[in-house]
């Protein structure tokens, strides 16, 4: 899985930071979404699809 953001689309809601803490996180002057791993294991797949999903910006993408 790789992942990947259009952090210039992102409207700051954190949905992906509550879902996959490990994955994602927020910049703190901007609100926006911070990728901490393009590569995220297996582990943690399932919670960046749902982080994914319920991004109302739309701006996550999961390539399989």
């Amino acid at each position: 899985m790789k992942v990947i953001v259009g952090k210039d689309k992102c409207i700051g809601a954190g949905q992906c930071v509550m879902t996959a803490p490990d994955v994602f996180d927020q910049d703190e002057d901007a609100g926006t979404v911070v990728l901490l791993t393009e590569r995220p294991t297996v582990t943690v797949q399932d919670s960046v699809r749902r982080a994914a999903g319920f991004c109302p910006a739309r701006v996550i993408e999961v390539d399989e």
